[in-house]
C-alpha cells in the first residue's frame, strides 16, 4: 500500500509539472519507473498483445490480461493517445500508464516489448514527415524500458527483434516500424475511401528492409511473430493498411516466400476491432495469418459487417486483447489464437 501511494503521489506530481510547463526531472522518472528486463531464457507458452490504449479511459482490461498469466506482453501501437509534438505532455501520458496498478503487476510477472502506431508516434496517420519522431522514439523506448545497450537506440527508427526461450523451443518477435520511414498517404478529397492507393510508396525504408531480411534469414526460432501497428492482409477497408502501399506489401510477402522462415504469424492493431485474416502465399509452405487485436480501452461498436474476403474468424467489435498459446508438445508447435475481452470472455479461438 505504501508503494502504491508513492506511485500515485508521483503521478500527481508529474501531471502537475506537465500542466505548468515545468520540465520533469529525469531522476524522478527513473526512480519511480521500475525496469523489468525481458527474460530471454524463459520458454514462452502464452503471449498476450493489444493496442489502442487511451490513457484517459478506464484501464479495466489489465485484470483479464493478468488472469491469463502471459509470459510476454506485446504492445502494438496507440499505447497512449498523444497526438502532439509536445514531448513533455507525451512523457506525462506515458507515466500515467506506467503507474496503473494492474499494469505494474503485469510488468512484474511478464516480459514486455512493443512498437508504436500513429497516436503514440505523435500524429494521426503519421509518417516520415513528423518533426519530433526522434524525440518520440526515445520516450517510447523509455516507456518500454528498453536497455540502453540495445542497438535500437543507435539507429534511425524504432524497429526491434527479440528471441526468447531455450534452443529448440524459441520464439522470435520482430517488431516493424511502420511510421518512421513511411511515405505519405494519398488523401481522397471525397474521403470515400479516406485514401487513394500510393502506387509507388514504401513502408519501411531500405535500412529496415535489409534488417528484416537478415532477421528472418538468421532466425533460429521455431515460431516467428511479426508485429506492426497496422493490418498486413486486410485490403478492403478505407483506413490505414499495408495495402495502401501495394509495392511494399508485395515486397513483404515475396520476402517471406523467398526466405521461408519457420512457422510465422503476423499480429497487428489500430482498427478498434479484432479479427484474423489469412492468405496463402505461393512457396511459403503454410498459411499466413494476421491476427488483429484492438482496442484495449475502446472499440468500433458500429462496425459489425465490414467486408474482408480474408477473414477467418468472427469480427469482434468490443474491447479486446489477443492471446497466443503455443503448444510445444509437437515437432512443429501448434498456436492457438484467442480474442478475449472484459471478464476474460472469449470471442473466438482458432488453431494454426
Amino acid at each position: 500500500m505504501k508503494y502504491l501511494c508513492s506511485l500515485l503521489w508521483h503521478l500527481c506530481l508529474l501531471t502537475a509539472l506537465g500542466a505548468q510547463g515545468v520540465a520533469i526531472p529525469p531522476s524522478v522518472i527513473a526512480q519511480h519507473t521500475v525496469a523489468y528486463p525481458i527474460n530471454f531464457q524463459q520458454q514462452v507458452s502464452t503471449i498476450a498483445f493489444g493496442s489502442c490504449n487511451n490513457q484517459d479511459k478506464d484501464q479495466l482490461m489489465w485484470k483479464p490480461i493478468l488472469s491469463n498469466r502471459p509470459d510476454l506482453w506485446v504492445w502494438l501501437g496507440d499505447n497512449i493517445y498523444a497526438d502532439t509534438d509536445d514531448m513533455l505532455s507525451m512523457s506525462t501520458m506515458y507515466q500515467k500508464v506506467l503507474h496503473e496498478p494492474d499494469y505494474l503487476k503485469l510488468r512484474e510477472q511478464s516480459s514486455i516489448m512493443g512498437i508504436w502506431d500513429d497516436h503514440d508516434y505523435g500524429v494521426n496517420d503519421g509518417d516520415k514527415t513528423y518533426p519530433k519522431r526522434k524525440d518520440s522514439k526515445d520516450l517510447m523506448l523509455n516507456f518500454l524500458a528498453v536497455p540502453k545497450n540495445d542497438p535500437v537506440w543507435e539507429r534511425e527508427g524504432a524497429y526491434q527483434s527479440y528471441t526468447m526461450g531455450p534452443v529448440g523451443h524459441q520464439v522470435k518477435v520482430i517488431l516493424l516500424d511502420g511510421r518512421y520511414f513511411r511515405d505519405e498517404l494519398v488523401p481522397n478529397p471525397t474521403k470515400t475511401p479516406r485514401y487513394f492507393i500510393n502506387e509507388t510508396g514504401d513502408m519501411l525504408g531500405e535500412a529496415q528492409w535489409k534488417w528484416l531480411e537478415d532477421e528472418l534469414r538468421n532466425s533460429t526460432a521455431q515460431v516467428n511473430i511479426i508485429g506492426c501497428g497496422i493490418q498486413f492482409i486486410h485490403d478492403e477497408h478505407a483506413f490505414e493498411k499495408w495495402a495502401n502501399f501495394p509495392v511494399a506489401r508485395k515486397r513483404l510477402f515475396e520476402l517471406l516466400a523467398k526466405v521461408k522462415p519457420a512457422k510465422t504469424l503476423m499480429i497487428s492493431g489500430d482498427r478498434h476491432i479484432s479479427e484474423v485474416s489469412k492468405v496463402e502465399l505461393p512457396g511459403l509452405g503454410y498459411p499466413l495469418y494476421d491476427f488483429t487485436s484492438s482496442g484495449l480501452t475502446h472499440a468500433y461498436a458500429g462496425n459489425n459487417s465490414e467486408p474482408n474476403r480474408h477473414r477467418v474468424t468472427p469480427l469482434v467489435n468490443q474491447r479486446s486483447f489477443g492471446i497466443l498459446r503455443i503448444d510445444w508438445s509437437t515437432p512443429i508447435p501448434k498456436i492457438i489464437m484467442e480474442a478475449r475481452g472484459l471478464d476474460n470472455v472469449e470471442f473466438f479461438k482458432i488453431e494454426f
